[in-house]
């Protein structure tokens, strides 16, 4: 009977790894990237990391271009030193009976058998543990009591990236997405950076899978809301390699947050069945279900957007469908209830703003459209939808004031002055004395809409006239005190000429129209349908005569821009 040969029978030899130039297996020379491998794949299994995935090769032993070469050749070195490695996920399997033609993909593991066998050496003498990791460019941690570190050690350097992402944050939520705001600290300090610089500085500091994944999603998240649909795509396809690559920490709540993201980009398109259909496979998936529910955070994202695309789906359908348009509407206002509430959960008065000034710019718009006798609209007794939607407004300036006014968009003014000129009547294109004929309400007006959070409007931040109140966000907005992104700085200049026309200032109304002219471009096809219209429709004919819009393209139903 023949003799049974164990996979592991080469066990009985040791394999002494020199580990200074030349390198050397058992006094052979040997190749610095294979043998690399071979050492980074037993302090794995020493640490408790348990595998070496492909990005860890990357920047130390080779890159993405010749990586799959590197590794053909380790497995052939490793067959000549007789010596088992496995590769997969499985790291129980015996490397005998695995898929070769996987091999490439990683990550690669040793047996402990075969772990056992190698000795480490510096000079000829045991290598010590900072020694290893100086071979293998690791930076040196903080041992346990067993003498090895956690593979999730947690490292004074670490404050330099976490204080990083915080700069980023923070520039993020006072409107320095891209560019630095004027008069600030140009001696290199993150209080002078733009979110964007900042996010990129924190990525040099990244030590860890998890840190490296955090920056290439928050850049996401950044280039999404500069309106730049191609680069967030490209920062969520890095992120979802990351994540494959690696068992990164937090990987469900990454995951997560790139799906959110990725159906905040198809909301930007208005592309509304893909935004819906990926937030609920999202709600569907057992991982991310589990992170949506238990993640305030998180949900408040996902109720925010769902209610928004409701929103919307709810405004097209009005006109034509009006039952399906108010289960949409009612939804859209429940979901909105559901991220104020998770918001304040997480007590972010940042993300609680944000869906005030919604929710009450969405009670509006139902109402606009005939669908104000919603049982959520009706649930207080309150008839008035106009009060009621500034009030909700107001609360969310409110909310602004008590975050040192760091969160303060431009939303706020944008709603109230829409709906100020809202209830005005007239034909399209009207003449100027029938257009300076209409009467929007004024600010003082609006404010008393407000009833108890009236003192939201201070007169620092609201003048007493509306084209006061938009020409100062656009006056900060050019002299870099605040970088507004493109959408809002279009619906600014919008309101800036409507009011400047209705006050018989129509040179500043062309101003303002022909620097709208020019920011158009860089919206998406939907909103530029929504101001060429409103430009048309609600512009006196000597304005629309005087300063052109772009062509006005096919005829599509106008519905309101997005929102935050």
């Amino acid at each position: 009977m023949p003799k049974t040969v164990s996979s592991l029978s080469s066990s009985a030899s040791l394999l002494s790894i020199e580990l200074t130039s030349p390198q050397s297996v058992n006094g052979r020379r040997a190749a610095f990237q294979s043998l690399w491998l071979l050492v980074r794949m037993q302090h794995a299994h020493d640490t408790g990391a348990g595998v070496v995935r492909l990005a860890d090769l990357r920047g130390e032993v080779s890159d993405a271009s010749t990586l799959r070469m590197v590794v053909s050749r380790a497995f052939r070195d490793f067959k000549a030193w007789n010596i088992e490695v496995g590769w997969g996920e499985d790291t129980q399997r015996e490397p005998r009976f695995l898929n070769a033609e996987r091999r490439s993909q990683g990550p690669f593991w040793l047996p402990g058998a075969e772990a056992k066998r190698l000795r480490v050496q510096v000079d000829g003498r045991a290598a010590t543990a900072a020694e290893v990791s100086s071979f293998l460019g690791l930076r040196a941690r903080k041992t346990t009591a067993a003498g090895s570190a956690p593979p999730d050690a947690v490292h004074l350097q670490d404050a330099a990236f976490w204080k990083q992402l915080v700069a980023s944050q923070q520039a993020a939520r006072q409107g320095r997405l891209m560019a630095p705001v004027a008069g600030s600290d140009n001696n290199g300090n993150s209080s002078g950076s733009s979110a964007l610089e900042s996010i990129r500085l924190a990525g040099t500091l990244a030590a860890t899978d998890f840190q490296r994944a955090l920056v290439t999603l928050n850049e996401a998240m950044l280039w999404r809301r500069l309106g730049d649909n191609e680069q967030a795509r490209r920062r969520l396809q890095a992120l979802k390699k990351q994540r494959l690559a690696h068992h990164v920490a937090g990987n469900d709540y990454l995951g997560a947050m790139e799906c959110i993201v990725s159906a905040w980009c198809a909301y930007t398109a208005r592309d509304l069945p893909l935004a819906q259909s990926l937030l609920a496979g999202m709600a569907e998936d057992a991982a991310r279900g589990l992170v949506l529910r238990h993640h305030p955070d998180v949900r408040f994202e996902w109720c925010n957007l769902w209610a928004l695309a409701c929103r919307s789906r709810a405004l097209a359908l009005a006109a034509d469908d009006k039952p399906a348009a108010a289960a949409l509407a009612e939804e859209s206002l429940r979901r909105f209830g559901e991220a104020l509430a998770a918001a304040f959960e997480s007590h972010s008065f940042d993300a609680a703003q944000h869906v005030a000034a919604n929710m009450g710019m969405a009670a509006w718009l139902f109402d606009r459209v005939g669908l104000s006798d919603l049982p959520t609209l009706a649930q207080d007794g309150n008839a008035d939808t106009t009060r009621r939607a500034v009030q909700w407004i107001a609360f969310s300036e409110w909310l602004c004031g008590h975050t040192d006014g760091q969160g303060r968009s431009a939303w706020n003014a944008i709603y109230l002055m829409r709906i100020a000129r809202g209830h005005c009547r007239t034909e399209p294109q009207p003449t100027l004395a029938q257009f300076r004929a209409q009467s929007p309400l004024d600010p003082a007006a609006v404010s008393a809409l407000a009833g108890p959070l009236a003192d939201a409007f201070d007169a620092a931040h609201w003048p007493a006239r509306w084209v006061q109140v938009a020409q100062a966000r656009l006056t900060d907005h050019q002299a870099g005190r605040r970088r507004y992104p493109g959408l809002q700085h279009c619906s600014l200049l919008f309101e800036h000429a409507w009011y400047a026309a209705h006050a018989g200032d129509l040179k500043a109304a062309e101003q303002s129209l022909g620097l709208l002219r020019e920011a158009l471009p860089q919206l998406v096809p939907s909103d530029r349908a929504y101001f060429t219209e409103s430009w048309n429709d609600t512009l006196p004919a000597e304005l629309v005569l005087e300063a052109k819009p772009p062509r006005r393209p096919a005829a599509r139903k106008k519905t309101a821009p997005r929102a935050h």
